[in-house]
């Protein structure tokens, strides 16, 4: 699994409490990757976890023996106001790294509405909790 803009890393760290075999984490924050590496370690799975320090918003790449392998499941958690959502899910459903299937969750500000389909990827479902709107989409291979 991937967490991009992982702050406490409190989602991967999640999927990795649930099953998932790895987790990388990736923040530009020092403090950010610091938290998560106790977090992980807390919780018994700093071997599960790999911690990149990256700011995604200067240049957004993604490249990591790990994502060889490619992903189930990523959470995308950009700054508000940042109009950062967008293009990101154009980036990863342009990547080779995701898996059949796969799914992204992406954590926006409720006022940001996403589209139906990005590219391969396609909503499953969308919900706004006070602030912030959940954006779930499905990827299952090119249009």
């Amino acid at each position: 699994m991937l967490d991009l803009f992982a702050g406490t890393g409190s989602l991967g760290i999640e999927a990795l409490s649930r099953g998932a075999a790895w987790a990388l984490f990736i923040d530009r924050s020092p403090k950010a990757i610091d938290l998560i590496g106790k977090n992980l370690k807390l919780c018994g799975l700093e071997t599960q976890g790999v911690l990149l320090r990256k700011d995604l918003l200067m240049e957004f790449s993604l490249r990591h023996r790990l994502l060889e392998e490619k992903v189930d499941l990523v959470f995308v958690d950009p700054p508000y106001r940042k109009n950062m959502i967008l293009p990101v899910l154009e980036e990863l459903a342009l990547l080779n790294i995701l898996g059949l299937p796969s799914t992204l969750v992406a954590q926006s500000e409720h006022r940001e509405v996403l589209p139906p389909r990005v590219s391969s990827l396609k909503m499953v479902k969308s919900r706004i909790y006070g602030e912030t709107r959940i954006t779930l989409y499905r990827h299952e291979g090119q249009e």
